[in-house]
């Protein structure tokens, strides 16, 4: 009897333990996120394998929800073009940080802004468990400065930048 009140407390402590949510920005514009992004550092993801030349795109749609189209090239720069098209809406109208993207229903994920240029240059997109992570950018190079200003943010809301991958861009043909 002993060893299973231990056995149950330790699940029960474990059930109670939690985690930090990235902190989002305070506000975006969402029309001027719309428009091309460069994926130009990820956390690997299964979707994602084997990607080259990634990218996304956002348009607002007449519903106000947001259209999503990713690609990339599979396995080298020249490869086959993997895309798929999703839609995503906002979840949190105060900041418009906070998102639930869709590629196939009735899944969703979490894209959260945690990090936005002034300019709109750049973003760091994470999730709700700081688990995931993008850098993205509104050209296929990203600044050496603002690639560390983005990590930064990263580091401080505690996502994991040692997983990163660096996404290749250079030498891709982007279709129109």
């Amino acid at each position: 009897m002993k060893k299973f009140s231990h056995l149950l407390s330790f699940f029960i402590l474990c059930s109670c333990v939690t985690y930090a949510s990235p902190r989002t920005v305070d506000f975006v514009d969402v029309n001027r996120y719309m428009g091309t992004w460069y994926e130009i550092a990820s956390i690997p993801q299964f979707f994602s394998k084997g990607c080259f030349c990634s990218r996304a795109h956002y348009s607002l749609q007449k519903n106000g929800e947001v259209g999503v189209y990713n690609s990339c090239n599979k396995e080298s720069i020249e490869g086959d073009l993997s895309d798929v098209n999703g839609k995503a809406r906002v979840t949190d109208s105060k900041t418009n940080s906070k998102l639930k993207v869709s590629f196939f229903w009735p899944f969703s994920g979490d894209y959260w802004i945690v990090g936005l240029d002034k300019d709109y240059r750049y973003a760091v997109i994470s999730n709700k468990k700081a688990s995931s992570l993008w850098i993205l950018s509104r050209t296929p190079k990203l600044a050496s400065s603002d690639l560390q200003a983005a990590l930064k943010i990263a580091q401080e809301n505690k996502i994991p930048v040692q997983k990163l991958t660096y996404t290749t861009q250079e030498g891709c043909v982007y279709p129109e």
